[in-house]
């Protein structure tokens, strides 16, 4: 199973990846070692979680997130 997840950063920035453990990977965005953005955008809280069944479908999926404007990303974590 994966996971696409967006993370709220403290300067309210969005930020989109996948995962196989949400927390694992939530834990290793504060600790600095997520990524070179969450480095730089330090992480407050996880906003969204979608479970797709390949990660060929969870790369498609947050590809797709990531395409959308921040209002439309806002919406989909509101449903």
């Amino acid at each position: 199973m994966y996971y696409v997840y967006i993370l709220e950063c403290k300067d309210k920035s969005l930020y989109t990846g996948i995962t196989t453990d949400v927390q694992r990977r939530f834990k290793e965005h504060v600790l600095g070692k997520g990524g070179a953005y969450t480095r730089s955008h330090k992480v407050k809280k996880i906003l969204y979680i979608e479970k797709l069944k390949t990660r060929s479908k969870a790369l498609k999926r947050e590809f797709k997130i990531k395409s959308l404007p921040r209002n439309k990303k806002l919406a989909l974590i509101k449903k």
